[in-house]
């Protein structure tokens, strides 16, 4: 995030600010060209407050966070064969529910 006049927030003296969702899952599902459906969810890691913007006089919040991105579906044109044999009794990566 940068604030006014391009110049990044000062997050020297910046601190946490707890936070809870207030409604939905947090999840959006698309549908791709292709006929894929992926499902994005963004995961917060922190949330800090950056002082005052010294034009509007609102606070300022820097953002920390990760994309989390799964495949839901996905045209079977469109799949390879994998380039190693997976194990049957690995723990294969499920997604995010």
């Amino acid at each position: 995030m940068i604030g006014p006049g391009g110049t990044p927030p000062d997050l020297a003296n910046a601190e946490i600010v707890d936070y809870e969702p207030v409604g939905g899952d947090g999840k959006v599902r698309l549908k791709l060209k292709d006929g894929s459906i992926v499902e994005i969810r963004l995961e917060i890691m922190n949330i800090l407050r950056a002082g005052n913007d010294p034009n509007t006089g609102l606070p300022s919040y820097v953002v920390q966070s990760a994309p989390l991105v799964r495949l839901v579906e996905c045209p079977k044109e469109l799949r390879k064969p994998p380039l190693r044999p997976s194990a049957k009794d690995s723990k294969a990566a499920t997604g995010f529910g």
